[in-house]
């Protein structure tokens, strides 16, 4: 294993995933390189964890941890992409009427949870990412409970949504090992 260029970094520039080169053009790409880049530091912040780490809560009494910010944002994936933009009646993702807090609650240290969280928010993600790569207008609206949303506020809030919990994952991951960075 060669040496580290910035060791203080999460990883050295040259080699971050994030940084493509691509500079993209118009609104939605743009939107759609930020939810790319804010997915990509939730993988990195959760890479080379245990079951056991990756579900450790923050601190007493809050049920946060980064298997429940996968599970988390998963559901939100789904949520927005599968049931408000594309209109699909299907169920909610780890919540039920009991526990609207199942994303968080049901994220215990065992790896079969770790595994499904994770093939769960890929699914997710590519299914959004398909439906991104589409002829998508900013300007158009759906219906959701506040009333007509156009699209591009949703992608806003979906940028916004991973930038607060990448953050969240960031004090996480610091807590666990002590790692911070990018």
């Amino acid at each position: 294993m060669s040496e580290r260029t910035a060791p203080d970094m999460w990883v050295d520039p040259e080699v971050d995933p994030r940084e493509t080169g691509d500079n993209p053009v118009g609104e939605k790409d743009t939107l759609w390189d930020y939810l790319r880049r804010y997915r990509l530091t939730l993988e990195m912040k959760c890479s080379g964890l245990d079951a056991e780490q990756l579900a450790e809560h923050s601190v007493p009494p809050s049920t946060m941890s980064l298997l429940g910010l996968v599970r988390h944002l998963a559901a939100v994936e789904h949520y927005w992409f599968q049931r408000v933009l594309q209109g699909r009646d299907v169920p909610r993702l780890y919540r039920t009427e009991a526990d609207r807090d199942l994303d968080f609650n049901g994220a215990v240290a065992d790896p079969a949870v770790v595994q499904d969280a994770w093939s769960t928010w890929r699914r997710e993600v590519t299914a959004a990412d398909e439906w991104l790569a589409g002829d998508i207008s900013m300007d158009a609206e759906v219906s959701h409970a506040d009333g007509p949303t156009p699209v591009r506020d949703i992608l806003v809030h979906m940028v916004e949504e991973y930038a607060r919990h990448v953050g969240h994952a960031d004090l996480l991951r610091e807590r666990i090992d002590g790692r911070t960075g990018q």
